[in-house]
Parts: structure tokens; sequence; C-alpha cells
């Protein structure tokens, strides 16, 4: 692991640590913890949480956390994930190997396998896969939307070591402060440790969903905020959608009233992460 990459993840740990600080299971939540599905005893586990004032089957959010690939878990998201669990979902919180001790195409190897497992356990967590859902933020965007590329297009797929579960299919997504043109490696410094060598920068090309997103890409929901380091992202892959006549919407929070940075949306105890968190709920509910 470069020196860069030991500093960044020191850093969101403290952070993540402190912006947490407090917090408990909300008494409207239900929770299943530490459930594997796979078999790496450490990364290979998932959290479920549903409101428990509903039952039966609900919509699904599934949600690839962030951390630069190098940095995170189940257990930094687990608030993020309760808050939209309590917008009527049921919400799936998995944590994935880390780059650089686990490299691409591992993350991908992974989240391929959790959706695996959401659909062999539907019945038992009440998922409703009609109205399938995932969410990532800043790298778990970048990772969730070159997920959603896997799905949508055999040909880009066949450079995976795995074959997408039968039936899976989107009904959207959320991209939250995320990175769509890595070819630009001077913005995230971490994208060293999460190829391999000999993979780095030949496959950059072929991870850059602005060129990827077809028109069988989801509809999406877009978001950034005012100061941001990656609010420039959003437009390039907006423009593209726009080509390929995917829908989505886009959203800009924050002014100079009140500034808000990279993935604010996961502080729960802001009001402007409650608004942008049920904003996006609301996207998903307007297209079941």
């Amino acid at each position: 692991m470069s020196i860069r990459s030991k500093i960044f993840r020191k850093m969101c740990e403290e952070s993540d640590a402190k912006r947490d600080a407090g917090l408990t299971t909300p008494p409207e939540i239900e929770r299943f913890d530490d459930i594997k599905y796979g078999t790496d005893d450490t990364w290979h586990v998932l959290d479920v949480y549903r409101p428990k004032a509903l039952s039966g089957k609900l919509p699904v959010i599934v949600s690839f956390h962030g951390g630069g690939w190098v940095y995170g878990d189940k257990k930094v998201y687990q608030f993020y994930c309760m808050e939209l669990a309590k917008h009527g979902f049921a919400v799936v919180n998995y944590s994935y190997r880390l780059a650089p001790e686990h490299r691409f195409p591992a993350q991908f190897e992974d989240t391929n396998m959790v959706f695996g497992w959401v659909m062999k356990n539907a019945e038992e967590y009440g998922f409703d896969l009609d109205d399938l859902f995932a969410v990532g933020d800043s790298a778990g965007a970048m990772g969730i939307a070159i997920y959603a590329c896997i799905c949508a297009d055999k040909e880009y797929a066949k450079m995976y070591p795995f074959t997408v579960p039968e039936g899976l299919k989107f009904k959207g997504i959320a991209l939250n402060c995320g990175i769509y043109r890595i070819e630009d490696t001077g913005t995230v410094k971490s994208l060293k440790d999460f190829l391999k060598k000999e993979d780095y920068p030949a496959l950059l090309g072929k991870l850059n969903i602005v060129k990827l997103a077809n028109e069988s890409f989801p509809p999406c929901y877009i978001m950034t905020a005012n100061e941001d380091f990656l609010r420039d992202e959003a437009p390039a892959l907006m423009e593209r959608l726009d080509e390929v006549g995917v829908k989505y919407k886009y959203k800009l929070y924050g002014d100079e009233a009140h500034p808000l940075g990279h993935v604010f949306h996961c502080d729960v105890k802001s009001e402007f992460a409650a608004q942008a968190n049920a904003d996006e709920c609301d996207f998903f509910k307007e297209l079941m």
C-alpha cells in the first residue's frame, strides 16, 4: 500500500468515528447482522435492515460503500443504510475485500456474490426483486455504476471472471459524489492500489462509466455537493446519459451559506443529509 493510501485510511477512520459518535440503532429498525455471503470470514459479510412497522416484501436497496477502494466496511455505513431503511426499504449493507490486499476485480466478484445472495434469500428477508435498487458513493458510485454496466452489456461482462445472477435487473440506482472518468488519475490516487501493476494504466479506459454507459443503463439519481471535490464528474455522466436516452435526476446540494463536502449524506446527524437521502428514496419510489 502506498503511503498516501495508508494516511487516507487512517484519516477516514478518525473522521468517520467522530461523525458517528453516540449513534445507536434507531428503535424503528430491525437488523440482521454479520450474515456470510461468501468464504472470507472478515470481508464476505453483510447486514440487512428493515423498518419494524412494515411486514412482507419490501423494495430493496443494496449499498456499495465508498472509501477509495482502500477503506471502509459495513460498520462504517450502518447508520447511513439504516436511514434509508426508514423510508420503507429493506437495505443490504455489505463489506467487500479492499485494495491493495485484494485488487481489481475482487471488489466486483464480491458484489456479484452479494447480489446472488440477495436473489437466493429474497423470500427469507422479504426482498421484492421487482423493485431492486442500489446506491454507491465516491468509489462506490463508480463501483455500482460499473456493475450496472456489467449487467447491461454482455460483451463488457466478458472481461470479468463471474456470471451475473440470472434475472437480476435494477429498477434504478443512485450515484452519490462519484467519480466516472477515471482516466484522470490525478483525482483518485488510490487507483494505483486498486489495480494490479500489470493492468495500470492500460485498464483505466475499460472502467470509464462515461464511455461504458449504454441505453440499458438503469435510471439513476446523480447527486453531488457544492464543495465536493468530485462535483465536476456529474455533468460528463449526464451528457452521456442524454446521448443514450437514459432517465436520470440530478441534484447539487449546498450553497454559499451551507457549504457541503464530499459524501456529506453519510452524516445522519445532518439535516442536509436527511434531505438528500429522502430525495433519493423518493426518486426510487417514483420508479416503482
